[in-house]
């Protein structure tokens, strides 16, 4: 079985930041629709309104919008070392880095306004 993960963004032509993190463009056959990949992990990125049918409105009217909570998680050694280098290359991130139980996080986005969790692991700076 095959997981992906979808996120509904803006445009496609902006992938800078999953580029930045190591992700690498699978697919783009046009402006509604990429898809890419890091190590076993697709993330499809659709438009609303084009790219297939991910994108468009559901028969209730509800539209695909980006930019809420539910987020992507990738595992990093060094957070803070990694928000200096994505911030630096202009990724907004959305506050500081946060201690946490289990160790360190922060969001960044990507140009739609998705979120994308850097996690730094308690039992990796341990």
């Amino acid at each position: 079985m095959t997981v992906n993960v979808r996120y509904i963004v803006k445009d496609t032509t902006d992938l800078t930041v999953y580029e930045l993190l190591g992700f690498e463009v699978l697919m783009h056959p046009g402006p509604g629709f990429a898809m890419l990949g890091k190590g076993e992990a697709r993330l499809l990125l659709n438009v609303p309104g084009g790219g297939g049918g991910a994108g468009q409105t559901t028969s209730s009217g509800q539209a695909p919008t980006s930019g809420g909570w539910n987020r992507i998680q990738i595992e990093v050694d060094d957070v803070d070392a990694e928000l200096r280098r994505l911030t630096a290359a202009g990724v907004p991130a959305r506050g500081d880095v946060i201690d946490g139980q289990g160790g360190r996080q922060v969001i960044v986005e990507d140009a739609s306004g998705n979120p994308i969790e850097l996690f730094e692991s308690k039992a990796r700076s341990a």
